[in-house]
Formats: structure tokens, C-alpha cells, sequence
């Protein structure tokens, strides 16, 4: 997948350079971190995590809390040309990225007995619901939501909820609400449509994303990014390895493609991002080609051969936003 979003950047002429970096293990994981902090961007690939080994520990979360890469966004919007069950779906998914139930502080007191501690702070959450209101006014976005189980775990969901909502006085133009996790999912698979910014702590904006992921067609369409102050990463939107299309030629691109347009327009290349954008979502829309995840019939490589078609019959010198200064990105 990798060598296929270089040949699709190379075709529309990003002035992107890559440090390949082939993470498989701790020591690798830090070299990645270095290059991100020399780079400040990144694009990667998802990264299995070992179940069956307690003293394994995430190297995606690892790098996402060395970076502070606090926010987590996953833009959830139906494509022209996708079939799903529901129409005009469009929502953000918001997810505090550092803490949570992803900070690994678990133990065993005595045998058959784990403790696993949940972490939430006023300062994290206050970052986040900030960032989530920000995004909504910088975006044109009308509502935030924020998801939480405070009426059961009152102090730690209750702090993260009365932050969301103490933010929410700052931003008049922008409509607030709460909703419990619970509720949250069964409504975002009965009626998506109400939902437009969605904020919420680190284990339910994995589960709500994910859902969203899959009321706009599944894990091959949606890209995701992690925000921070200092470093960016993009990816895939969903968590899903895909082990079971490796080697197939049968996976979908388009949310790494997607992940790389956002990249893009992260630089400030707005133009590069347009034109794959637009290569993508004429490709799906007018039929030329699919893979079988949004009922088609093609290969990996033949979609990239009909996404780099239209690259070609786009007029590039049309838009004025095109670098020749090249960046450099960690792959």
C-alpha cells in the first residue's frame, strides 16, 4: 500500500521526499519517533499489537503519547457512488488520543484479580473539547457532541463531561449536547444524519469511530489523522491490520489515499490534495473501477492504474497553489 500512495503522489507531482522507516519492534519504534521529530509529519501504516503477550504494550499508542499526538480526527463522510444503509452521513469523530484506558497502567493484585486504572484529567479534556470547538467554527461544522458514561463512573466521565461542557460557553455559534456511550451507538446506526462533531474520551472514539467507519462503506474508504501541538500523523481511519488481504491484491487505497491528501493539506498543498481527491472520487462515482469491499470487481492496482488516469487528464497548471520546495515526511 505504501508503494502504491508514492506512485500516486509522484504522478501529481508532491514535492513530498519519504524516510522509510519498516517499524517491527521497540527499537525501530523510537527511530520512527526520531524521524517524526525531525520530519514533524508523518504517514504510517497500522502497526499489529501482540494480545497474547501482557508485557507487549501498543506501539501505536507509544508513539501517539511520546508526540503527544492528543487529538485523533476521523472524518466520516459517505462517498458519491458507495451504497450503504444510510444516506447523507457526515460526521467527525473526535477522540482524546494520550489517556484514558490506553495508558496500560494495569496489574494483577493477586492471581485472577486485574486492575486496570482509567485516567482523565480537567487539562486533557479541556485541550480536546477545545480542540473539537475549534474545529467545528474553523470548518463550518454547527454542533459538538460529547460522549461519555458519567452516570456511571461519575468522577472520571463527570470531570470529562463538565469540561465539554464549561468549553461549550466560549463558542455561541456552535450547538451543544451530551449523550451516553450506550446511547451514542445505537443512535449512530439508527440516525447517523443528527450527528455532525463528536468529542469523547480515548476508548469510546476507538468503538464510535469504527462505527462511523463502517456506516460510510468500511475500512478502506476513511483516513484519520493525530494532532499536536508539534507533530502530525496520518493513517488509515480504521485500526483494522487487513491481515486477511495481504497478498490478495484485493484491498481498498482510497483511506490511505485519502490519509495522504489530508497530509498534504496539512503542508499547506492544497492543490496536490484537490487534485487526488477529485481523481478518487471520480474514479468510484463514474464506476471505472472498484474493489470488491464497494461491490466491484477490480484489483488494488488496478484502481491506483485508474486513480493515476485521472491524475493524467487533470490540467495541474489550472491550480495556483503548487509548491516546487520539497518536504520531507516519515513513512
Amino acid at each position: 500500500m505504501a508503494r502504491h500512495v508514492k506512485t500516486v503522489l509522484h504522478k501529481c507531482g508532491a514535492p513530498i521526499d519519504f524516510e522509510d522507516i519498516d517499524i517491527k519492534d521497540t527499537p525501530s519504534a523510537e527511530a520512527a519517533i526520531i524521524s517524526l521529530k525531525r520530519n514533524g509529519i508523518g504517514l504510517k501504516g497500522t502497526i499489529t499489537t501482540d494480545i497474547s503477550n501482557p508485557q507487549s504494550q501498543s506501539i501505536n499508542a507509544q508513539i501517539r503519547r511520546k508526540l503527544d499526538l492528543y487529538s485523533n480526527i476521523v472524518p466520516c463522510k459517505l462517498l458519491p457512488g458507495v451504497r450503504t444503509r444510510h444516506n447523507h452521513v457526515d460526521l467527525v469523530v473526535i477522540r482524546e488520543n494520550t489517556e484514558g484506558e490506553y495508558g496500560s497502567l494495569e496489574h494483577e493484585n493477586v492471581d485472577g484479580v486485574v486492575e486496570s486504572l482509567k485516567i482523565i484529567t480537567e487539562k486533557k479534556s479541556r485541550r480536546i473539547a477545545k480542540f473539537a470547538f475549534d474545529y467545528a467554527v474553523q470548518n463550518n461544522r454547527r454542533k459538538v457532541t460529547a460522549i461519555h458514561k458519567a452516570n456511571i463512573m461519575k468522577l472520571a466521565d463527570g470531570l470529562f463531561l463538565d469540561t465539554c461542557r464549561d468549553v461549550s460557553k466560549e463558542y455561541n455559534d456552535i450547538e451543544f449536547e451530551s449523550m451516553i456511550i450506550d446511547n451514542c451507538c445505537m443512535q449512530m446506526v439508527t440516525n447517523p444524519q443528527q450527528f455532525d462533531v463528536m468529542v469523547m474520551p480515548n476508548l469510546y472514539g476507538n468503538i464510535v469511530s469504527h462505527i462511523g467507519i463502517g456506516l460510510v462503506g468500511g475500512i478502506g474508504l476513511v483516513p484519520g489523522k493525530n494532532i499536536g501541538d508539534k507533530y502530525a500523523i496520518f493513517e488509515s481511519g480504521a485500526r483494522n491490520i487487513g491481515n486477511d488481504l495481504v497478498g490478495l491484491n484485493r484491498a481498498n487505497p482510497c483511506g490511505f489515499l485519502f490519509a495522504s491528501a489530508l497530509m498534504l493539506r496539512h503542508l499547506g498543498l492544497h492543490g496536490y490534495a484537490n487534485v487526488i481527491e477529485s481523481a478518487i472520487w471520480t474514479t468510484i462515482k463514474n464506476g471505472k473501477c472498484r474493489t470488491p469491499d464497494i461491490h466491484g470487481d477490480g484489483t488494488t492496482v488496478e484502481f491506483i492504474n485508474a486513480v493515476v488516469k485521472e491524475i493524467d487528464d487533470t490540467n495541474l497548471s489550472n491550480d495556483a497553489t503548487f509548491s516546487d520546495q520539497y518536504l520531507a515526511v516519515t513513512y
